[in-house]
């Protein structure tokens, strides 16, 4: 099988390939830089493993939350391609893939991780899940719903002994949601950022489960309806929390 992705959700770029099991990566902390650096990146990932696109057998991308151009750039990106080439689209969870990075914390199998991504605006995407191994391969399965919110509003338990914690969400606003977790929690990454390797590697499996879709039917998953406050809505938040 092989998988092209792309995770452009958050300051970080990525695109991977999948090949029979083997993924290869590009990644860089970019802002700004994913729509001059995405589709290079994918070609000459392309060149490397000596595959046509159209050997491709599907295209993955992280569909949010995140940044709204990133995720919408990541979104149209994928679904021009899976449509030119008649492929299915494989969405994955910016969230999820992050939450894979708890792995290069020690996290293994029946570990449960918290992934929270830095939402601005004084709020945090986040999300729980617990690592479960399926097809051989370790698995993010979900253990709350995603949400945007204050980092001092999300639920935390209270022990933390089998906990994990990955992105930027835990910095965020001098480092609120880190400070309140339990003395226990067994490790946290507070600068971790998707990756499309993970992506690639969750959209393999999402296809072993047949959970792709059509490209016409991708769509990115923002969480906020607004993606920017008024000045206006900015000053009365700021007036609320003072």
């Amino acid at each position: 099988m092989k998988i092209l992705a792309f995770e452009l959700s958050t300051e970080a770029c990525s695109v991977a390939l999948w090949v029979d099991g083997e993924v290869r990566e590009r990644y860089d902390i970019a802002p700004r830089r994913h729509a001059e650096l995405a589709l290079p990146w994918a070609e000459a990932l392309l060149a490397e493993a000596g595959i046509a696109r159209s050997q491709l057998d599907a295209i993955a991308v992280g569909r949010g939350p995140g940044a709204f151009t990133g995720v919408r750039l990541g979104v149209a990106i994928a679904q021009g391609i899976a449509l030119a080439l008649d492929r299915p689209a494989v969405p994955v969870s910016t969230l999820a893939a992050l939450a894979m990075r708890a792995v290069l914390l020690g996290a293994g199998e029946g570990a449960s991780v918290l992934a929270a991504i830095d939402a601005r605006m004084n709020e945090v995407y986040a999300a729980r899940y617990a690592l479960t191994t399926e097809h051989g391969a370790l698995w993010p399965q979900p253990t709350s719903d995603e949400q945007v919110l204050p980092p001092d509003a999300v639920t935390l338990p209270e022990h933390g002994d089998a906990w994990f914690g990955v992105g930027t969400g835990f910095g965020a606003l001098g480092g609120v949601l880190q400070s309140r977790l339990p003395s226990d929690w067994r490790a946290v990454d507070a600068e971790a950022l998707p990756h499309a390797a993970d992506v690639v590697r969750l959209a393999h499996i999402a296809l072993l489960r047949g959970e792709s879709v059509s490209p016409e039917k991708l769509e990115p998953a923002y969480l906020r309806n607004q993606v920017a406050l008024t000045l206006v809505e900015q000053q009365a938040r700021r007036a609320s929390r003072s």
